[in-house]
């Protein structure tokens, strides 16, 4: 399939991935695109922006990064931190030098609107935008933040602003919220999986990367992909970047307390859905459990 995107040099694919510390991000990248040739592969992670960058509009240095037609983009992080992170710390808006000063509901819809408009731009220009929320709950969070102090191999994970974003998490859960009720699109939907257990899902059976004729076919393999990965893969097979193959009927079991079927997990989360309630109101993703304490 990779191959025929580089062949056919007209179209060109962007993955966004986006959540809250401790998600597992960066695993996911790595072990779902492990199997693409990195020469046809280019991942960015975004960090804050340069004095430069600051200087344009807030699209400007992920437009630069955008994937050549032929190539698959991956943006760890994106331009939706300028409605995320931005959006819990406002003070940030300062060094952008913005015309304007006040900064409520309404420039935050204008913001929404332009990343709208800038998505609807790149899939006319030949660009899919697939984009995934991992949703990791509070609770686990702070169990994954704590291994990072207690394994000697996870300190480098390790950062104290961690701690300190965690003070705002009902904060970061509404701006998420927001975001993604007003840029689910049908041109680029979001897609929201949850991320709280590691476990590897039961109903697939083991499996390889099936060489040859079959190149860039993915069997899904029990000893290297956990659910949150599993799921993934399947929405990326149904929007034809891979094939996948399993035997026997799918079944996708969601985890958390009620162990629901979540077929509906990997179906985008469009505009028709949220008129039935908040994205975490548990249609789209289990509710969320009773806050657990802080860290601090």
């Amino acid at each position: 399939m990779q191959d025929r995107l580089f062949a056919d040099d007209r179209y060109s694919v962007l993955i966004i991935f986006q959540a809250l510390d401790a998600a597992g991000k960066d695993g996911t990248i790595k072990h779902v695109m492990s199997g693409v040739n990195p020469a046809g592969c280019q991942v960015f992670s975004f960090k804050a922006p340069s004095a430069e960058e600051l200087d344009h509009d807030f699209l400007w240095r992920y437009a630069k990064a955008l994937p050549e037609r032929g190539r698959i983009g991956i943006f760890n992080r994106s331009y939706y931190e300028e409605v995320l992170v931005v959006r819990v710390h406002p003070e940030f808006l300062e060094k952008q030098r913005l015309p304007r000063k006040d900064f409520n509901r309404d420039f935050w819809r204008e913001r929404f609107d332009t990343i709208n408009g800038f998505e609807s731009h790149l899939t006319r220009s030949g660009t899919a935008v697939i984009k995934f929320f991992l949703h990791v709950s509070k609770a686990e969070q702070r169990r994954r933040l704590l291994d990072r102090l207690q394994e000697p191999e996870k300190y480098w994970k390790f950062s104290y602003n961690d701690l300190e974003e965690r003070r705002l998490w009902k904060h970061y859960i509404a701006a998420f919220e927001d975001a993604l009720t007003h840029t689910s699109t049908r041109e680029a939907p979001w897609y929201v999986i949850p991320a709280d257990h590691k476990d590897v899902m039961p109903s697939y059976p083991k499996g390889e990367r099936v060489k040859g004729k079959e190149e860039g076919l993915f069997r899904p393999s029990q000893s290297k992909l956990n659910g949150a990965e599993m799921q993934v893969i399947v929405v990326l097979a149904r929007t034809g970047l891979i094939v996948a193959r399993h035997h026997g009927p799918l079944h996708l079991i969601a985890f958390g307390q009620h162990h629901r079927l979540v077929e509906s997990m990997v179906s985008p989360v469009l505009p028709s859905h949220l008129h039935q309630g908040p994205i975490f109101d548990g249609r789209m993703i289990w509710p969320m459990p009773t806050p657990y304490r802080d860290l601090l």
